[in-house]
């Protein structure tokens, strides 16, 4: 058994691009082994700023010998008169075999040519010659470039190769226009701490001597160590260290051997708003803040920097890190005080000459329809006047602060100097606070607006451009989502069912798609307010599976197959839709649903023979109780009598329990009528008795429908 090592050097790599490298390798690289018929007992990925490393253990030196099928062409054009014709003699030499080794056997499609082959396994080494290359140039990620004057494109010029099976150097070149680039066992130490090269004797070898080189390699071990490097220094501080997860990632993949650097900066700078100096510090330096208490609501005047160079220098670096941070407060500052120097609804004019799309006008404009959007949110909603005016408010505020200093400068920071700012200008902090929580944070859909305002707006906001971006005819496809269309339309589905908002989607769509129709002169609405709503029940549908952990079939059953019924509820009542899928879950989960199951879906099957109106819930104005000819008709009538109110109190109530518990109810009633001493005939040869019959079922079917299509669910899934 063997151990393969093979490393890529580089120049400094993008630490974005080394995260998604490393991702790929640890997926493909045993994918192509195993295509390969290669196995090992483990495959380590490795990287640094400077290379991309894997360790394969206890790989075979050979492919095990195999057999394989192969179909050849139909025996009628193979064999003539029981004799092989060009046909077959072609195939046989091809395949490299005899004409006696050919079988005929019999498909689908008739007599084929098949044979069976035994194919020698090859060296462990020949295989692995032909996939490094493409392991290497198959790595995917932004703004690959080319250099020297190849076609070869990669993140960063490749510098080396070391690719050893165990102590021999497996000869690979990778070719770059004129230059070529070979295997070696050479291989490079830190850029600073060790700058000479570094001699691999046996691929086990590798983690040792690039440690003695001062490169750990191992990148969560990095992670570890810079943890414990901030955790430590902070201590000296007396204070209290934020590991941001995106941060400490970005860091480890931009050091070979982390060292912590201390530094500290002007006091004074931290009448700043807490998030405009951790701004600076983690997104544009990558430095760790220290905060007086582990809440980290308030800031020291310190910060722990991971240097990629020599710890005996740290005094030096920690010098230029604070000429570096204490010119990027300077700025903050100076933005701060300039945009806090005027009331934020003086900063609504500048939005006039941002555009938002093309298409679709500025972000004034914008702001216009988002204010009209929740005017029209808060009348579904019938929300009383001071709400209201809070909501007008802080839609017409929403925006300002993209036109400030200090957010054009730091983007991160939008809605959250919108915030400040708003309360700076005296604004209500209910309206204050609505401006920062409309927007979501990047990568955090689980953080929701928590006040109405901030609800309504974020809604509002999301509305407009999924409707404007539709209308333009700019859907999401596949994996291309530009706009982010998908993210918004989960988080109005979200933001209404955390906060039980009963707003209509449907009547909301179709207002804002006339809207939209009547200010861009286009006059069909039909097509573009039918792709809106299959866009929200898509997305509805995914977050009952993927987020409320709903089964797929119970999702089916709230959400209708190809039912206009069930679509226009679920968009017509986001929380009704909601709660029958997770009640749905539960009876399934505690087996009250097997109670049910089998009596509405077998007066399902048969009212499909009937034409009694799915919505018809009333026995007394369908069912002639005259015809009846036996008791059991008579005793299911009854129920069914007293299981309509019921009924009308889950649907009032969203209370499905009521409706469940009464049709576990009348289960023994229908059972009786099926299948009981005076059991009937449902398809009786005069047809006004059939119908009375199918009318019954009907409304059982019927019952059942309010809570959910059953004749989607599966049985025991």
């Amino acid at each position: 058994m063997s151990t393969f090592l093979l490393e890529v050097g580089t120049e400094e790599l993008p630490a974005s691009f080394l995260s998604a490298a490393l991702v790929q390798w640890r997926s493909r690289i045993p994918q192509s082994l195993e295509a390969n018929s290669l196995s090992s007992d483990s495959i380590e990925v490795y990287g640094t700023p400077r290379r991309l490393a894997i360790l394969i253990k206890n790989l075979p030196s050979q492919q095990s010998d195999r057999e394989e099928e192969v179909k050849g062409p139909p025996a009628q054009a193979a064999f003539k008169d029981g004799k092989p014709t060009p046909a077959a003699v072609g195939f046989a030499k091809k395949q490299g075999v005899e004409l006696d080794a050919l079988e005929v056997r019999p498909t689908d499609k008739g007599e084929f040519v098949f044979v069976r082959k035994k194919i020698a396994g090859r060296p462990v080494a020949e295989i692995l010659t032909e996939l490094v290359p493409q392991w290497i140039l198959g790595l995917e990620g932004k703004r690959l470039m080319r250099w020297s004057d190849g076609d070869v494109k990669f993140s960063r010029p490749i510098r080396w190769l070391v690719a050893l099976l165990d102590d021999a150097v497996l000869p690979i070149e990778l070719v770059n226009g004129s230059e070529t680039i070979y295997s070696d066992r050479i291989s490079q130490g830190h850029r600073v701490l060790h700058p000479e090269p570094v001699t691999i004797s046996h691929a086990t070898d590798y983690v040792t001597i690039l440690s003695d080189a001062y490169v750990m390699v191992n990148a969560d071990q990095r992670a570890q160590m810079i943890q414990e490097q901030v955790k430590s220094s902070v201590q000296t501080l007396n204070g209290y260290a934020q590991i941001y997860p995106h941060l400490l990632e970005e860091v480890t993949n931009l050091v070979e051997w982390p060292s912590p650097v201390i530094g500290r900066f002007e006091a004074e700078f931290l009448n700043l708003p807490t998030e405009v100096i951790t701004t600076v510090m983690v997104s544009h330096q990558r430095y760790f803040p220290v905060f007086k208490a582990a809440d980290a609501k308030e800031l020291l005047p310190y910060f722990i920097t991971i240097s990629n160079g020599d710890a005996a220098k740290s005094d030096i670096i920690a010098l230029g890190n604070e000429r570096v941070i204490r010119a990027r407060l300077a700025d903050g500052r100076f933005f701060y005080e300039a945009d806090v120097a005027k009331p934020l609804e003086s900063f609504l004019p500048q939005l006039e000459t941002v555009t938002f799309q093309e298409d679709l006008g500025s972000l004034r404009a914008k702001v216009e329809r988002i204010g009209k959007i929740a005017e029209q949110i808060t009348a579904q909603l019938q929300l009383e006047a001071n709400q209201r005016h809070k909501i007008q408010r802080a839609a017409l505020l929403c925006k300002a602060d993209l036109v400030t200093q200090m957010v054009f400068e730091f983007p991160e920071l939008q809605g959250i100097m919108g915030q400040k700012y708003a309360l700076a200008s005296n604004e209500d902090a209910e309206v204050a606070t609505a401006i920062f929580e409309h927007y979501l944070p990047k990568g955090a859909d689980d953080i929701l607006p928590e006040t109405l305002t901030g609800q309504i707006v974020g809604i509002a906001d999301r509305l407009d451009t999924l409707v404007s971006i539709f209308g333009l005819g700019m859907l999401p496809t596949g994996s291309s989502d530009p706009f982010a269309l998908r993210r918004a339309a989960n988080a109005i589905i979200n933001i209404t069912w955390s906060a039980n908002l009963p707003l209509n989607l449907e009547n909301l769509l179709a207002q804002i798609a006339t809207d939209f129709v009547i200010a861009h002169n286009d006059k069909d609405k039909t097509q573009l307010i039918a792709a809106l709503q299959e866009f929200f029940l898509q997305r509805i549908r995914t977050l009952l599976q993927e987020e409320k952990q709903i089964d797929y079939d119970l999702v089916n059953a709230v959400l209708g197959e190809n039912d206009p019924e069930y679509t226009q509820r679920a968009l017509a009542d986001l929380l009704d839709v909601r709660d029958r899928a997770l009640y749905l879950q539960q009876i399934r989960n505690d087996s009250t649903l097997d109670n049910i199951y089998e009596t509405v879906n077998r007066s399902t099957r048969l009212a499909t023979q009937g034409n009694l109106d799915t919505k018809q819930l009333e026995p007394t104005a369908v069912v002639n109780p005259e015809l009846f000819q036996k008791p059991s008709e008579g005793a299911l009538y009854s129920a069914l009598v007293d299981l309509e109110p019921e009924t009308q109190a889950a649907q009032k109530t969203r209370n499905y329990q009521l409706l469940v518990a009464a049709l576990t109810k009348i289960a023994p009633t229908v059972s009786n009528f099926f299948d009981g001493p005076d059991s009937v005939l449902v398809m009786d040869a005069d047809p006004q008795i059939k119908q009375n019959r199918l009318h019954l079922l009907g409304l059982i079917r019927n019952h059942a429908r309010v809570l959910a299509d059953f004749g989607a669910i599966v049985k025991n899934l």
